[in-house]
Parts: structure tokens; sequence; C-alpha cells
């Protein structure tokens, strides 16, 4: 560990003379409009990490049997070189690379022939994926996920932070995952999480300095060769070479597959830069520049905890935290790809198409979307009722089981939610009725389950604790996701609302109707604050999510604490002259407007 701390130490010193430097000769990186930063800030901070990063390696690092693999003959056995050796030399490379790339703007094309060399330098060395028996396919993987991974930290450095610390979330999970039994490749790790907790120091919202390309292809490519470890030391659990280095690595996949698929069906080239990514759609859907880099950190270290728990079950357990997390995922992506980015030809390559009637269904109906999410929640919440009943070498019997009904369980609970109107619900607003229509839909599909097990199986193998345990699960994972829909929409929406700062008098039924119309109408240009009411006993509560800050006759406190544009007058009083003339003079002498809300029914005839 005292590797580690050099590192960060290295860098923490050495990236205040590269600001120092930078600002001297100019090297800084100017506001663009497709570009997030709004000042001229420091660039080429990958130097410092680099230091940070090599010079402890250099004390490490046995380059001898390197040197024997330069000169091997073809054909013959040899050891795998240390993976030390192999990175230090592909980071010098790839470091040199990004750092020719700030200075002088090279070509798309020659910055990833570029990338393919260090990737083929790190194969020839004898390092796989091992995703594939066949070892031809197996090292085109490799190369594959090595470039492509370098490119995705290459792309995910758009936001003050975000590179630095999901390289971070990153290097911790690899650390711990070979402590157990590789401390060396852990010490690799650590040094690595050492230099970009360093960085972050100055790196953070506000930053004083970028990495530049020199730094996030060095992250990235770094990062990706470490993960080939695990894959090499052939693990017993196949199913782990697969979810672990995907699952550290989830928020660069992320970011990249996003941006990537939006920009090519929105008639965009994928390799130009653009306010567009992850980071960029969750600050346009109301989060605050940090609040946006802290959410992709807690889904990164989340990943990264569940890529540990991955690695000490076995793969029958795995899956209780595994889809719970490509459920969020998916979520998360499937709202964010819905935050208008580009002014007009946002998805414009589909338009027009044959199954453009089937998308709008499935990003603005979401009963399409509902559906599908349905099929994860039923398989889990099935799964996960066998996992909890059954245990060691009974769970190997029973799982064959699992599988063998879990389609007649899916078929049943679509059916039975179907007959009880489980999909008819809009879900605008989470009300009793729609709690009462989605208990009948899982009573009624645990009944058709036993039913249908009892013919076709006659119940024989079936645990009735099964279906009482999987009711539950099912339940409250059905009411949940649609709890998420209506919270998480309502969140994004509040945050997005823009217009006069106004605080609406009178906290019972008006003044929540009022709310609601605000709420979801755009053209009034309102951005509440809270409530304010005359019973005194409501002073500190919560309506709707907001505040009732205090009386009419608090109305000064109130305006120097929330400064406002207006008060909304929500109750109905016809002698609202009369009753206001107090907070009316107030308002005049601090010209703030006041306005009264009414609801009217006017005939037409």
């Amino acid at each position: 560990m005292k590797y580690a701390f050099f590192s960060f130490f290295i860098c923490l010193v050495s990236t205040p003379v590269v600001i120092k430097i930078a600002h001297a000769r100019d090297w800084l990186a100017h506001p663009t409009h497709n570009r997030w930063h709004s000042k001229p800030t420091a660039l080429f901070g990958g130097i410092a990490i680099f230091l940070a990063v090599t010079l402890p390696m250099i004390w490490i690092t046995d380059f001898s049997d390197l040197m024997q693999l330069m000169h091997s003959q073809p054909g013959l056995p040899y050891q795998l070189p240390p993976i030390s050796s192999v990175l230090f030399m592909g980071m010098c490379f790839i470091f040199g690379l990004g750092l020719i790339d700030d200075f002088f703007q090279i070509k798309p094309h020659t910055k990833l022939m570029g990338q393919f060399l260090a990737a083929l330098f790190v194969t020839f060395a004898g390092y796989r994926l091992n995703w594939s028996v066949s070892l031809t396919l197996d090292t085109i993987l490799t190369i594959i996920w090595i470039v492509g991974m370098t490119n995705a930290f290459n792309l995910l450095d758009n936001m003050d932070g975000l590179c630095a610390g999901a390289g971070l979330s990153a290097a911790l999970s690899l650390a711990f995952l070979y402590q157990g039994y590789s401390p060396d490749i852990a010490l690799l790790a650590f040094i690595l999480a050492g230099a970009m907790a360093g960085f972050l120091v100055y790196n953070f919202n506000p930053a004083s300095i970028f990495m530049g390309d020199c730094g996030s292809l060095l992250i990235g490519f770094s990062l990706s060769v470490l993960a080939l470890y695990y894959s090499s030391q052939q693990t017993a659990i196949f199913f782990t070479n697969y979810a672990i280095p995907v699952l550290i690595f989830i928020v660069p996949i992320i970011d990249t597959s996003l941006v990537t698929i939006v920009r090519i069906l929105s008639g965009r080239k994928a390799y130009i830069g653009g306010k567009d990514h992850t980071s960029h759609r969750l600050v346009l859907s109301g989060f605050t520049e940090r609040g946006a880099v802290l959410v992709l950190y807690g889904i990164g270290f989340l990943s990264g905890l569940a890529a540990l728990f991955v690695q000490t079950h076995d793969r029958f357990t795995s899956p209780v935290v595994i889809i719970p997390l490509v459920i969020i995922v998916i979520l998360m992506a499937g709202f964010l790809a819905q935050v208008r980015v580009y002014p007009e030809n946002e998805y414009c390559l589909l338009k027009g198409r044959r199954f453009s009637p089937m998308l709008e269904d499935l990003t603005h109906k979401r009963q399409l979307f509902l559906v599908i999410l349905d099929f994860c929640v039923i398989s889990f919440s099935y799964y996960l009722s066998y996992r909890i009943r059954f245990q060691g070498a009974d769970f190997s019997y029973y799982f064959q089981i699992f599988l063998r009904s879990l389609p007649p369980i899916i078929a049943c609970k679509y059916l039975a939610f179907n007959i009880t109107g489980v999909y008819k619900s809009i879900y605008k607003q989470i009300s009793i009725s729609d709690l009462r229509t989605l208990i009948n839909g899982t009573i009624l599909s645990t009944l058709f389950c036993v039913a249908v097990m009892t013919y076709i199986y006659r119940f024989e193998d079936f645990s009735k604790g099964i279906f009482i345990i999987d009711w539950f699960f099912t339940t409250g994972l059905i009411f949940g996701t649609r709890v998420f829909f209506r919270v998480f929409s309502d969140s994004l929406h509040r945050r997005q609302l823009k217009g006069d700062a106004v605080i609406i008098f009178g906290a019972g039924r008006g003044g929540e109707i009022l709310l609601r119309e605000i709420l979801n109408n755009n053209a009034l240009q309102c951005k509440p604050i809270g409530f304010m009411d005359d019973n005194a006993l409501l002073k500190g509560k919560n309506l709707m999510g907001y505040p009732i800050l205090g009386t009419s006759e608090t109305i000064q406190t109130i305006v120097e604490r929330h400064p406002i544009d207006g008060i909304l007058i929500s109750f109905q009083n016809p002698d609202i002259l009369n009753r206001m003339e107090t907070l009316i003079a107030f308002c005049k002498k601090h010209t703030i407007y006041i306005k009264q809300f009414q609801i009217q029914l006017k005939s037409l005839l």
C-alpha cells in the first residue's frame, strides 16, 4: 500500500506544477460550442497521472521476462511475462499517442491505429479475455475489448471529475478483486487508484485542470489490460469471466453505448464530440454538474460491489445482484435516451419507418416497455423464491425444476395481468385503485400458476412456499417499478421547471390543484418554492414535496430567505382584495406580483 500512497503523493504534488506550466505556455482548453466547460482550463493533466503511475512501477517491475519474450522461438511454449512489464510498455506508448493528439490533434483513424498497436502488443505477450475456446476469436475479442475500453474512458472525459472518478471506482474494484490471490496485481490497481485520487483533488468540479487524451487513454488502456489478468487465471466458474469485467466497467460501457447508438440514430458521426453524454443528459434532466457526476460514481461503485459479490458466490446466486442492476441500468438508459439534446434531427433515421409506431409506443406510452420490464421482474421474482427456499445442494436439483417451469409461469402471469387490467393503467398518478388492480393481478397470477403446475406436473417436486414467496416478490417489484416511473418522472420534471419563482398561498385542496396545474402546464412558466398558509400549525409540514414556509404575517421573513417573483392565491373567495390588503401592499412595495387562481365552468350554450 505504500506505493499507492506514493502514487497519490506524486500526483498531488506534480499536478499544480503542470497547471502552472500550462497557464504560462497557454496550454489551455478554451470553451467551445460542443464542450461543457465555460472558462479556459489547463490541459495535460495526464502528465501528472503518468508520472504518478510509472515512477512507482519502475521500482516493482521486472522487465527480464519481457525481454525473453521478444527473443522466444515461435511455436514453443513460454510462460506469460509479468503483466506489470507488459502494462508499463503499453502505457508508455499509449501516453505518447495521447500526448501527440493533445498537441497536434491527429486524425481519429491515426489515433485508433495506435490503440490497435498497443492492444496487439498485449495479445502478443499472451494475455487474452478467455471468452472463447477459439484462440483466433478470443484474440480478436481481446483487441476489441482493449481498444473499446480505451476509447470508452476517452469519451467519458466530458465533465469535471467524471473520467478520473469512474477510473478510481474501476481501479479499486480490480484491487479488491485481486487482493485475495494476487497481491502483486492488486498493487498495480492500487497505484492507479492512488494516481486518480490525487488528480481528482484538482479535477473535481470546478476543475482547475483537464487530463486530456494523454490521461484518459492511459486510464482506459491500463484498466482494460489489468482486467485481462482475472480471466487468464482460468477461474472455476466460467460465467464470472464475462460478468465481472462488464460489471466493473459498467459506467463507460453505458455512456459509450448510449452516445454511439443515439448519435447514429440521429444521423450524427459517432466519433465527433458533443453535449449528449450520459452526464450531460443528467444535467439537462435537472441535476447539477456535481450531482450528475456523483450519480455515475454511485453506479460505478455499486456495480463494483456487485462484481465482488459475483466473484465470491456461485453462478446460482450471482443473478440475485446482476438482474436488479441490469434492470436499474435499463431504466436509467431508457429515461436518459428520451432527454432531448439535439435541436432538430433527434432520431431522424427512425422517422417514417415501418417500426416507428412501435418505437413510439415503447418510448411514450410505455406499456410495451412495461411488458418487457415485467418479463425481467417475473423471472427474477420466481428465481429469487427458489434461491431463498432451497440452499446448497438442494438448489442445484431444484434449479432444473425452476428452468423447466419458468415458461408456463411467465405465461400464466401475463394472462392474469391482462385479465385484471394491469396494462390498462397509465400510472400518471399512483392511486389506491392502481394498487388494488396490481394486487388483484398478482393474486390471480399465483392462482393460475398453482393450477397450471398441478395440471402439467401434478405439483410433483413443487413447494407451496415457493408460490407464497413469489407472490410477495412479484407484487412488491411490479408495484415498485410503477412507483419508480412515477417518482422518477416527477422528480425530473420538477428539476426542469423554469420560470418565475412563486409561493402558493393556501395549502388546502385549492393549493394542491394549483400545484398540479403548474407542474403539468409548462406554459404557466412558474417554479414553485413552497406554500404559505394562515394556519400556523401547518408550518414546517410538506404538501406534495413542497414545504409550508409560514403565514402571511411572516411574509417578510419568507421573502428574505426565499427570493420570489410572485405569490399565487389558491382559494376562490370573491372578497380576496378586502382580506389581503396588507399582503397586497407588501407585494406592491417589493415589486412582487400577486395573482389569484380560479376554476370555473363556462356555459357554451
